[in-house]
């Protein structure tokens, strides 16, 4: 196998050239566009991945010489991943958790809070960086434009306003739903100059962009960052919570039991340091080691690489998207400057709902995009301009178990091993059915509300069983 690069990377990906059947007959090679979902393994990391589990053993307490090696390996990858994050100067501490979802779970139930405690979010958040601040504290959101940019003047006006109240500011990267790329380091400089501290689920913009959590700039940095291994490259359950440990200092544990405490007696609980604090139980040190591996891989091909390489695609894909008739983008409808957004398009095709678009881009085009709300219904609702008895009717129905009707939309998004191939595919088949319709006929669960193509069944036993 050749060096890593970007410009070798298709032979690094695991699985990128699968053929899959087609509902029309015969098999192509699976275009996957679903990358801001979950990624596909890069070769090192799985390679990595099969080093370790020759070493696995339990770590930390083991005196046996593989319980040395894997705890060595757990520990360096910590390391790796405060680097990767421009954290590696001995300010900050990481936890590993299995998800972004844990990770900020982890956070807020550890964190203390103020009497009527509110904490900010953008709008466009993902319910991991929603609902678990709901249980603590009330929420408040960020003005936005219609576009999605932040109105920072806006905003610091409304956090002078919170004083006293205002826990924690947490706000994406970057939108899973739009790509919008949020100005992090200048809410920071907000959050810090009224005495509050930022999180900033880096989950989205990990494997596109560099995250530093110390930019240099005084007041930009960040005191929280979580990002997951499954959406860079590193599928196997790990993920982290970054912070500056005086960030931390005041958190409790989130978790109680093995590996928390110092010291347990009858009558006495004596917790341990960070980052023990927030690791309850035996980790997942090949989570842990794969993440961190697919850091290293990152950065050996360079974010300028891959920044370039996606900025082209992703203009390629929101100008041929636009070109197709019937077609709504959301999110900022500037097709000629992709800089603010990462390579994510989601839209809807005028007249054919979006689970049916999904169904006949994978059963006919052999593509998978995703369709639905991605995590964000407030988000996407507001897109739609989903409001009043509309909303109450839809929602209505998808509660009483009819989800025929589900609002929506249908995501396409890039990853670094995407080329023009991967887009051309798809908006060829995108364009053919927005001028001709499906191929086949499909029926529609009404429990799911997706659509197979009528008397077709897939064979998937035949391609993996357990």
């Amino acid at each position: 196998m050749s060096e890593l690069s970007l410009a070798t990377i298709r032979e690094h990906v695991v699985g990128w050239d699968k053929q899959v059947p087609l509902a029309t007959g015969g098999t192509r090679r699976y275009v996957y566009l679903d990358n801001a979902a979950s990624t596909p393994a890069l070769a090192p990391v799985r390679d990595k991945v099969n080093e370790l589990v020759g070493w696995y053993s339990s770590i930390h307490r083991g005196t046996g010489f593989k319980s040395a090696v894997a705890t060595h390996a757990y520990e360096r990858a910590r390391e790796v991943i405060l680097d990767f994050v421009g954290a590696g100067d001995g300010d900050y501490t990481a936890v590993f958790t299995c998800n972004t979802t844990e990770a900020v779970n982890r956070l807020a139930c550890s964190m203390a809070y103020p009497e009527d405690a509110v904490v900010l979010v953008s709008p466009l958040e993902h319910h991991s960086n929603d609902l678990p601040w709901r249980r603590y504290a009330e929420l408040k959101y960020l003005p936005v434009s219609a576009g999605g940019a932040v109105d920072l003047a806006a905003t610091r006006k409304l956090v002078e306003g919170l004083s006293g109240r205002l826990a924690l500011m947490a706000v994406s990267g970057a939108s899973n739903v739009t790509g919008q790329v949020y100005p992090i380091h200048e809410l920071a400089k907000i959050a810090h100059a009224n005495g509050v501290r930022i999180l900033a689920d880096g989950a989205q913009l990990a494997p596109h962009m560099p995250i530093q959590m110390e930019p240099g700039e005084p007041g930009a940095h960040l005191d929280y960052v979580v990002i997951a291994g499954h959406k860079m490259y590193a599928p196997y359950g790990g993920a982290a919570l970054i912070g500056r440990k005086d960030a931390f200092s005041s958190c409790g544990p989130a978790c109680r039991g093995g590996g928390t405490v110092k010291l347990v007696t009858r009558g006495e609980v004596v917790w341990a340091d960070m980052p023990g604090l927030l690791e309850a139980g035996t980790p997942n040190v090949v989570g842990a080691v794969a993440m961190a591996a697919a850091a290293k891989a990152l950065l050996a091909i360079g974010f300028d690489a891959i920044r370039r390489h996606e900025l082209e695609l992703t203009k390629r894909l929101l100008d041929g998207v636009h070109a197709v008739p019937g077609v709504t983008i959301y999110g900022s409808p500037d097709t000629t400057a992709p800089e603010g957004r990462l390579g994510v398009v989601s839209f809807n095709l005028e007249g054919i709902p979006h689970p049916l678009v999904a169904a006949v881009l994978a059963f006919e085009g052999g593509i998978g995009v995703r369709n639905g709300c991605f995590c964000t219904q407030p988000y996407v609702f507001e897109l739609l301009s989903l409001t009043g008895e509309n909303l109450t009717r839809k929602t209505g129905e998808m509660l009483a178990g009819d989800r025929r009707r589900i609002p929506g939309m249908v995501r396409a998004s890039l990853g670094i091993y995407n080329d023009e191939e991967d887009v051309s595919h798809f908006l060829a088949e995108l364009a053919r059915l927005a001028e001709k319709g499906p191929r086949l006929e499909y029926t529609q669960d009404e429990a799911t509300g997706a659509f197979l193509p009528t008397g077709y069944a897939h064979d998937t036993a035949g391609y993996f069983t357990l």
